[in-house]
C-alpha cells in the first residue's frame, strides 16, 4: 500500500534510535550558555510578515525569496521564522524587559524555515540553537558570546574549525563604505546577475555575500570595510581582538564577511569548517545595535550567534566524534498469565516512581519473544514473573550483560534487591531523581 504522503522536499525525521544524539548537543550548548548566565527564551514559530521584513531586512535573500509567508484565516500576512533574532528582540520588547537589569542574556532552541535548494547542512526545516545578549555596548560582550560558542563546539569534541571575524562598522561609517562599492560595482552592471542590480542602489553591501560565481569574483577585488571604520568602530574592533586573544581564543580577519541579514553592525563572526561541503559555517553571528530601535524599541546595543543543528550533528559523524550511548530500559518485566500482568504493572509503577526505566510487555507475546524483546531493546536486567512466582513471592533476576541470575523477593522491598544486584554498576544513575 502505498503511503498517503512522505516528508515534504528539504525535511527530515529525527528517528527514535538517532534522538539521542540531539539531546546531547543541546544539553551540551544549554549547559554552557547557563555558564554564562543565559536564560532560555520560547517564541512562536510564527510571526507577523513586517517583523522580519524590518528586522532582517527587505533587501536581503531570506526576506526577497526565502520566507514561507502565507495570509491566515483573518487576511493578515504570516510568515514562518526564517530566524530567531528578530522574534526574540520582538517579544523581549514587547514584554518590557529591557526595564530589568542589563544586559537580558537569552538562549533558544528553535526551528526556523526557509524556501532554499536542499543540500547537505542546508534544509528547508532547519534548527538552531541561538543566544542573544540585549542591552551589551562593551566589546567585552562580543568576545564573551564568540567564546560562548567556542566553548560549545569545544566541548562537543569537534576539531578543525577556524574563527574568522570582521567589523562591518556602524550606520556612520557605512555611508562612506557604501559609496565606494556603489561606484566600484556600477563598473561591472552588464556582467552582474540580476538580483545584484536590484541591490546595487539599495544595500551593494548584499552584493558581496552573493553566491552567483560571477558576482563572487567580482567582489573579490571591491573595497574593503575595514579601510572605512571610524575611529569608534576602529577602537571597538580592536578591543574584541585584544579580548580574544586574551582568552587564546584563535582567529583571523576576513574583511569578506558580512553576514546575510541587514541588521548587523560592527562585528560579525563565523565558525567555519571545510569538512560538510559547501555549507562550511555551523555557527555565525555578530551585533546589531540598531535592530531592538528598527523594531520600535529603545536604543539596545546588542549581539548573538545562531548555531546550526543538523550541521553541528553532520560534522560530529563526520569527524566521529563521540556521542554518550543511548539511555536504554534498566528492566524489562517478561510475564505468564493474567495475575502476572498485575503484578509486572506493580513493580513498573514502583520501579518509575523511584528513577528506574522499567518496561513490561504490551503484545500478549510468548516468553521467548518477550525475552528477544528484552535483548533486542538492550535492557540491562530481566525478570520473569509467572504464576509459580506469583505464589512464591519470588523470581530470578538476569543480569543481560552477565548472565548472572539472582533470586530476589517480588512482593517486599523489590526497588532494594534490585540496587543489590547492581554489581555491574549496569543501572541507570538514579540519585535524587526520583519522581514522587
Amino acid at each position: 500500500m502505498k503511503l498517503v504522503a512522505d516528508a515534504i522536499k528539504g525535511t527530515q525525521d529525527a528517528l527514535p534510535k538517532e534522538s539521542y544524539k540531539w539531546h546531547y548537543i543541546e544539553k551540551v550548548a544549554k549547559n554552557v550558555a547557563s555558564r554564562f548566565d543565559f536564560k532560555e527564551i520560547r517564541t512562536p514559530v510564527f510571526e507577523k510578515t513586517e517583523l522580519f521584513q524590518r528586522g532582517v531586512g527587505d533587501t536581503t535573500d531570506v526576506v526577497q525569496k526565502e520566507m514561507y509567508t502565507f495570509n491566515d484565516k483573518g487576511g493578515r500576512s504570516i510568515t514562518l521564522r526564517p530566524e530567531g533574532t528578530a522574534g526574540a528582540i520582538r517579544s523581549i520588547l514587547e514584554h518590557g524587559l529591557f526595564n530589568d537589569a542589563l544586559p537580558i542574556k537569552a538562549y533558544y532552541i528553535t526551528s526556523c524555515y526557509r524556501y532554499e535548494k536542499p543540500q547537505a547542512g542546508r534544509l528547508r526545516e532547519f534548527h538552531q540553537f541561538g543566544v542573544e545578549c540585549v542591552g551589551a555596548k562593551s566589546p567585552i560582550a562580543d568576545a564573551e558570546v564568540i567564546m560562548l560558542g567556542n566553548s560549545i563546539l569545544e566541548q562537543l569534541g569537534i576539531n578543525n574549525i577556524s574563527l574568522e571575524i570582521n567589523s562591518i562598522g556602524c550606520p556612520k561609517c557605512r555611508a562612506e563604505y557604501t559609496k565606494a562599492l556603489k561606484k566600484y560595482f556600477s563598473d561591472y552592471k552588464e556582467q552582474l546577475c540580476e538580483t545584484c542590480l536590484s541591490r546595487l542602489d539599495r544595500n551593494p553591501m548584499r552584493i558581496l555575500d552573493c553566491k552567483s560565481p560571477v558576482c563572487s569574483k567580482i567582489a573579490e577585488n571591491a573595497p574593503v570595510i575595514l579601510d572605512y571604520l571610524c575611529d569608534e568602530c576602529k577602537e571597538h574592533f580592536e578591543k574584541v581582538k585584544s579580548y580574544l586573544t586574551s582568552a587564546n581564543i584563535q582567529f583571523t580577519v576576513n574583511p569578506k564577511i558580512v553576514r546575510g541579514l541587514d541588521y548587523y553592525t560592527k562585528t560579525v563572526f563565523e565558525f567555519i569548517t571545510t569538512e560538510i561541503g559547501a555549507q562550511g559555517a555551523v555557527c555565525a553571528g555578530g551585533r546589531y545595535d540598531g535592530l531592538a530601535e528598527e523594531l520600535g524599541g529603545p536604543a539596545l546595543p546588542s549581539l548573538g550567534f545562531a548555531m546550526g543543528l543538523e550541521r553541528i550533528l553532520l560534522l560530529m559523524e563526520k569527524q566521529g566524534c563521540e556521542f554518550p550511548d543511548d539511555d536504554v530500559a534498566d528492566i524489562y518485566i517478561a510475564t505468564m498469565g493474567e495475575k502476572a500482568k498485575m503484578k509486572a504493572i506493580e513493580l513498573c509503577k514502583t520501579l518509575r516512581d523511584e528513577g528506574f526505566s522499567a518496561v513490561t510487555d504490551y503484545s500478549d507475546r510468548g516468553i521467548k519473544a518477550q525475552m528477544k524483546y528484552a535483548n533486542k531493546i538492550g535492557a540491562k536486567f530481566s525478570i520473569v514473573i509467572g504464576d509459580n512466582e506469583i505464589d512464591s513471592g519470588k523470581a530470578t533476576l538476569k543480569n543481560m550483560l552477565t548472565g548472572e541470575n539472582t533470586e530476589v523477593e517480588i512482593d517486599g522491598d523489590f526497588v532494594n534487591t534490585l540496587y543489590k544486584a547492581n554489581t555491574q554498576n549496569i543501572l541507570t544513575d538514579i540519585e535524587n531523581t526520583a519522581l514522587f
